[in-house]
């Protein structure tokens, strides 16, 4: 059958039940933050509507809180993440601000290759359904087999 588009599924599920504001609890896009100094990758799942101070609070709960603040911040040019709200969080964190170089994914070229992997992934993963179960019987979305991913 594969995966339905976005507009779909929710259509599908508004057929069959009542759940009001259930996009909220769905995630639909992932945050990846990757390590330079150790090669590691980690891989969030949020919102494609999230707003710069959730990606911020992502980035505090999951980054800043387990291995601290890092010196130098590479992110794409993209709105969200050069808000007021980001440029004032590196302030208070003596953080430096650096963007990639349009047109260049080598600048960070360890997080667009995990992003390719992910993709790939989670595209056939998805391809199967939304879910699967184990052999022990347990369900299991594409948010539960993130970390296995952000192993890969």
């Amino acid at each position: 059958m594969g995966h339905m588009s976005e507009d779909r599924t929710k259509e599908r599920v508004e057929s069959t039940a009542w759940w009001p504001r259930w996009e909220k609890f769905v995630f639909n896009a992932c945050l990846v933050i990757a390590d330079r100094y150790s090669k590691s990758v980690r891989c969030l799942p949020c919102h494609k509507k999230d707003t710069a101070m959730d990606k911020a609070l992502l980035f505090w709960n999951n980054i800043i809180s387990t291995c601290g603040v890092p010196k130098i911040i590479i992110i794409h040019r993209e709105q969200k993440f050069t808000s007021e709200f980001w440029t004032n969080l590196y302030d208070m964190l003596g953080t430096k601000l650096a963007f990639s170089t349009a047109y260049h994914p080598q600048t960070d070229g360890l997080a667009e290759r995990m992003i390719q992997t992910m993709e790939d992934i989670l595209r056939r993963f998805c391809a199967y359904g939304m879910e699967y179960k184990d052999h022990g019987g347990y369900t299991h979305d594409w948010v539960k087999i993130l970390p296995a991913v952000q192993l890969a």
